[in-house]
């Protein structure tokens, strides 16, 4: 009867915003150019924000995404009606100054705040309107971040800090354990594993959350400016470092920067401004390794290590 309610609210909440939204678009409707005045490269850029693609080929899509935020009299648009796809194990970057709407764009694919308005589709699936309960699960079971300040917990060890998304998913300590060793060897920590972040470096830190990230084997790693608090050498360590394990493990990659330099990276990059994508690029240090067949690929070694520590053979 509860979740009943709730679920009615959150109707009643998305109607109201969703009159609010068409009320201020026909308010500013003159002020915004027609199709037709668009510039043919403009439009030509922008058409590959969607794509055709069959939908077991998309792990998101976006359909008309606004979030509008009231400040006193004024509505302020953070995002103005965004529309795009994104591929499975596709690098995206969102570029763009602060203010721009690119964070408010990162919670929302991440379900951390809900849109005023529109459809966030992940695997086919709407993620807007889900119950709170309903989100945790979705976050616990197809989502890994990367975040700026590394977010590890003090008082815990790497192997502790790896190991923890795996304790809220129920799964026993032995293969909490083998998976969390595993993914700090790759990431060439074999020496920090007993070592409280206080201990390492922030190149370090960075590797550790990067480890803990792909732990649960997310389909999506949504990464917010996962280098800015590091120096400009490991930087790029850290961006290789991310950018090999995404194509590796056929993840999709959702990195938000204010850097255009970082944002090279991606396969695509999205420039975003005043809650609008103003127009879509190819990176220019895009993954220049093997490209992916489009049969069934080989799975990476570790990736298998990984799915074998799932389910630990009893020792003779």
């Amino acid at each position: 009867m509860k979740k009943k309610i709730e679920k009615q609210k959150q109707n009643e909440q998305l109607q109201q915003a969703e009159a609010q939204v068409r009320e201020a678009a026909l308010g500013s409707a003159a002020s915004h150019e027609p199709e037709d005045a668009v510039e043919p490269a403009k439009a030509q850029q922008l058409s590959a924000l969607v794509t055709d693609a069959p939908a077991e080929d998309l792990v998101i899509s976006v359909r008309n995404l606004f979030k509008i935020f009231r400040l006193g009299e004024e509505r302020v648009r953070a995002l103005d009606g965004v529309s795009f796809d994104i591929r499975r194990g596709e690098f995206c970057s969102i570029v763009g100054a602060s203010g721009s709407g690119k964070s408010t764009l990162l919670n929302m694919l991440a379900g951390l705040e809900p849109p005023s308005l529109g459809a966030i589709r992940i695997q086919g699936h709407n993620i807007v309107g889900l119950s709170e309960d309903e989100l945790v699960a979705f976050r616990r079971d197809h989502v890994g971040f990367i975040f700026q300040s590394f977010n590890l917990i003090p008082s815990m060890n790497a192997l502790e800090n790896v190991a923890l998304p795996l304790i809220f998913r129920g799964e026993a300590k032995a293969v909490r354990t083998k998976k969390a060793r595993l993914l700090l060897h790759m990431m060439g920590l074999d020496k920090q594993i007993y070592h409280r972040p206080y201990e390492m470096s922030g190149g370090q830190q960075q590797r550790v959350g990067i480890a803990r990230a792909l732990v649960v084997n997310p389909r999506i790693i949504f990464a917010d400016e996962p280098t800015g608090n590091l120096d400009s050498h490991t930087s790029r360590e850290i961006m290789d470092l991310i950018q090999e394990i995404s194509k590796k493990h056929q993840q999709t990659l959702i990195m938000v920067t204010h850097d255009d330099h970082l944002a090279q990276y991606g396969d695509r990059i999205f420039r975003i401004q005043d809650g609008r994508i103003i127009s879509v690029e190819r990176g220019s240090l895009c993954y220049q390794g093997d490209e992916m067949s489009d049969g069934a690929a080989a799975e990476p070694a570790d990736k298998l290590q990984l799915e074998k520590a799932e389910n630990p053979q009893p020792e003779a």
